[in-house]
């Protein structure tokens, strides 16, 4: 199949979905969670089990926002809110005292903010000092600087899609960054590379052992590599799915940030690293023959 024919039909697709994303970026910014500005961590026992979800729906349906629930299994939870007062503490043990008998509240404490500037400065230094590695790493590996700079744009691609797409839902839906939101995109970025890796492996084996066009190359490693692609990032998916449905209000979004990274990072392997590679050789082989 020739599949780059429709690469500018990628370029429009990725582009629409970056531009929406800065657009959001820029009029709403990200919604930020209680990992990066502080909140109230409130703890109890209870003499029986008690539904989380149906706990976090009676406390929302009174104001009282619930970021997550953490059950202990020896009748503790954890719940992490927003920032309360006294008047809200009380209606909160009003709430549990409705739910189940014999409730005693443990904890009810505000704290800061778990992941602080210097921790995301140091994240975003990790990031970029990882990505000149898999840089250097991947041109080393391929002979070809451009099969290393393509796999970082193409790396870069997921992510900044994630971040749009998620500033998007933080507006409409409000979803709002947390550690595990930073975990899942960390998790998109190794996602995108490996499966990129897999395609380029196939284009230089192809191009070592028949040559020929890096365009028609670019078509047969495509057709042989999606196949395994697409099972390898379908098993993820169903997973994922699974847990986004059935795994309740503490994992929900997170399994959502890796739904939608998986997906990224399917898409970006060939129809993003790939094209660029083809787009790259295209332009060398112009300025070339102008010469």
């Amino acid at each position: 199949m020739d599949w780059m024919k429709y690469r500018f039909i990628y370029l429009l697709v990725s582009g629409t979905i970056i531009i929406a994303g800065i657009f959001s970026l820029f009029k709403w910014g990200l919604t930020i969670g209680i990992d990066f500005k502080g909140g109230t961590i409130a703890e109890y026992s209870f003499k029986e089990k008690i539904s989380t979800e149906d706990v976090s729906k009676k406390l929302e349906d009174e104001g009282i926002q619930v970021f997550s629930v953490q059950d202990t299994g020896d009748g503790r939870y954890f719940f992490r809110l927003p920032a309360l007062n006294t008047k809200d503490q009380e209606k909160i043990k009003g709430i549990f005292q409705e739910v189940a008998q014999g409730s005693e509240e443990l904890r009810f404490e505000t704290v800061g903010p778990s992941v602080g500037p210097e921790l995301v400065k140091k994240t975003i230094y990790a990031a970029a000092i990882a990505s000149v590695g898999i840089l250097l790493w991947v041109a080393f590996q391929f002979k070809s600087l451009k099969f290393g700079v393509s796999a970082v744009l193409a790396m870069f691609h997921d992510s900044f899609c994630l971040l749009g797409i998620f500033s998007l839902l933080g507006h409409f839906y409000g979803f709002e960054i947390d550690f595990l939101f930073v975990t899942a995109l960390l998790t998109t970025l190794s996602f995108s590379v490996h499966d990129t890796i897999v395609v380029y492996d196939r284009i230089r084996e192809t191009q070592s052992r028949t040559g020929g066009s890096l365009c028609d190359i670019a078509n047969h490693a495509i057709t042989k590599t999606m196949v395994r692609s697409l099972n390898n990032s379908f098993t993820i998916i169903f997973m994922l799915l699974a847990l986004m449905l059935l795994g309740g209000s503490t994992v929900k979004w997170f399994a959502t940030a890796l739904f939608v990274g998986t997906i990224l990072g399917t898409y970006s392997s060939p129809f993003v690293a790939v094209p660029i590679i083809v787009f790259w050789d295209e332009a060398e082989k112009k300025i070339k023959s102008r010469k």
